[in-house]
């Protein structure tokens, strides 16, 4: 298929979906292609029912994935790799149809855009400019693969060392509701690029961009069976993928309790484990530092997705010379994301919903048993008209960017990740303390330090716990960087040339170049003269 012929067939998807942006219901053989269906268990299936967190209206209603479903896509998914259609296909192969899924993607951009805002709250500002990343991260791989080279490794004698780079098999992924196709999308490139069939269960609260991402693979030339989404919960979908001994991979992002627990159950098979999981960002802001630069900075590290990212910035440090004219400059910043929060869908809202009601009364309730700290701004949930536009709160799970000073350290909502929209204030006097503060934490995900010394700027960067520090910035994302945690946020990394290289394995090939004459001379082992050996 040419590239030519691809933009027509995305162009074609991208016309049916004129007037609708999603299914009213998505069945299970949406996305469990049975081919035999005389073998599908004729029960009802579970249903997930998803909400727009904004205003509680039911969005669609999605299958979830019976157990003989993920055991059967599990199969189907093997039997795809073990048949060599992708996973033994050139990768010039493999880089032409991730080329092709970018540009079908990037015709859906304004649609997934849509749908994320609906499925999140998240307002849709944000959500159009983070998709107009996301073919990105597809074109990027479809160039490693490209460029990309195995080598030659040095050999005693006349031997010829080459390394391959292999898959691995069937690989499982399973994704968050906070980023729902950009999550799903940074861990699927890899995956595909080098090789393996990949099976992906998104979070039940936001499954419907992946689903709709799902149905471009086939248009952009991928085989069927190297790319599954199975709808479903943690507690049996994900667990079951998990367990599974033919998945060779799990990668999961989610909170480090789930981590550890499937960390245990994938270890047990012996499988590969990428986690990307809990943080509680600290921000060092020293007394050097561009005031009005350094308030932007945190608010949006603190407040985009309404705080609900593991980078999210939740523990500001701020030098003592600068505290009070940077906390009255913050709070004013605050309280104008506060005012502009309303409508998601309005392109001039600020901030958007907690994800649902269950994780609104999980921020509420942590705030309101602290054990310390003084509430300067928000602390309640958000009940009232927007002064935006009239939007009402009440309709919807909302909660407005808070902050609190005074926390104790070893208390809750400095220890803990919040996962809202909710930041404490603490100040230093030395560099060293500023330092002590922001690795006083089980987390080391993301950090950010704000400065005008570049001598500073890179000692506290390498001196900070964390596996990304941002410098007089926050939240840059490329699919190039490397991304992940250090101590209880996580293992492994995403992006860059380690996630191509963790969805792969090395394959060592030592060839005898010598001449015959020469290996009788050098390789009879046992004629009792010295030999080399290995």
């Amino acid at each position: 298929m040419t590239i030519g012929i691809g933009r027509a067939f995305c162009q074609q998807h991208y016309l049916q979906h004129k007037g609708r942006l999603f299914q009213d219901h998505y069945q299970r053989l949406s996305f469990v292609k049975w081919k035999d269906t005389s073998s599908l268990v004729t029960r009802d299936p579970q249903r997930i029912t998803v909400t727009n967190p904004a205003n509680g209206k039911q969005l669609c209603t999605v299958d979830a994935a019976s157990s003989e479903e993920v055991e059967w896509a599990v199969s189907h998914a093997q039997t795809t790799f073990d048949s060599g259609i992708w996973s033994k296909a050139s990768s010039m192969h493999r880089a032409s149809v991730l080329s092709r899924l970018a540009l079908c993607l990037q015709q859906r951009i304004p649609d997934m855009a849509r749908i994320d805002t609906m499925q999140t709250g998240r307002p849709i500002r944000e959500m159009n400019a983070q998709m107009t990343r996301l073919p990105e991260w597809l074109s990027y791989y479809a160039a490693l693969l490209r460029t990309n080279q195995g080598f030659v490794a040095p050999a005693q004698g006349k031997l010829l060392n080459y390394v391959q780079r292999v898959p691995l098999g069937v690989v499982a992924q399973i994704t968050p509701f906070n980023h729902p196709l950009f999550i799903a999308i940074k861990k699927i490139a890899p995956a595909l690029a080098a090789g393996n069939s990949v099976i992906v269960k998104p979070s039940e609260l936001t499954p419907i961009s992946l689903l709709e991402f799902a149905s471009l693979t086939q248009e952009a030339g991928l085989p069927d069976g190297v790319l599954t989404i199975l709808p479903g919960y943690g507690h049996t979908t994900g667990k079951q993928l998990a367990t599974h001994p033919l998945v060779r991979k799990v990668d999961i992002t989610a909170g480090t309790r789930t981590g550890r627990a499937l960390g245990a159950i994938v270890g047990s098979n012996l499988s590969a484990f990428t986690a990307e999981l809990g943080g509680k960002a600290p921000i060092l802001i020293f007394d050097d530092a561009d005031v009005v630069s350094a308030v932007n900075g945190v608010a949006f590290a603190s407040f985009i997705a309404s705080g609900q990212t593991c980078v999210s910035g939740t523990r500001i440090i701020i030098q003592e010379n600068i505290y009070e004219s940077f906390i009255m400059e913050f709070l004013k910043k605050v309280e104008s994301i506060t005012r502009g929060m309303g409508d998601p869908m309005n392109e001039r809202c600020s901030m958007g919903s907690i994800i649902s009601p269950h994780h609104l009364n999980r921020i509420d309730d942590m705030v309101a048993r602290r054990q310390s700290g003084t509430v300067l701004t928000g602390g309640k949930r958000m009940l009232g008209k927007s002064l935006l536009d009239h939007f009402d709160f009440s309709r919807g799970s909302f909660y407005p960017p808070t902050v609190i000073s005074d926390v104790d350290v070893s208390h809750e909502l400095w220890q803990e990740e919040i996962f809202g929209p909710v930041v404490v204030v603490k100040k230093f006097s030395t560099e060293s303390e500023g330092v002590r503060l922001a690795n006083a934490s089980k987390y080391g995900l993301g950090a950010g330090v704000w400065t005008q010394d570049l001598s500073r700027a890179h000692r506290v960067a390498a001196d900070i716990d964390a596996g990304l520090v941002w410098v007089n910035t926050h939240h840059r994302n490329d699919p190039s960087s490397p991304w992940g945690g250090m101590k209880e946020s996580g293992i492994g990394r995403e992006n860059g040339i380690e996630a191509l290289e963790a969805y792969s394995q090395s394959k060592s090939i030592i060839v005898n170049v010598a001449s015959v004459d020469e290996s009788r001379q050098t390789d009879d082992w046992f004629s009792g003269e010295q030999k080399r050996y290995g």
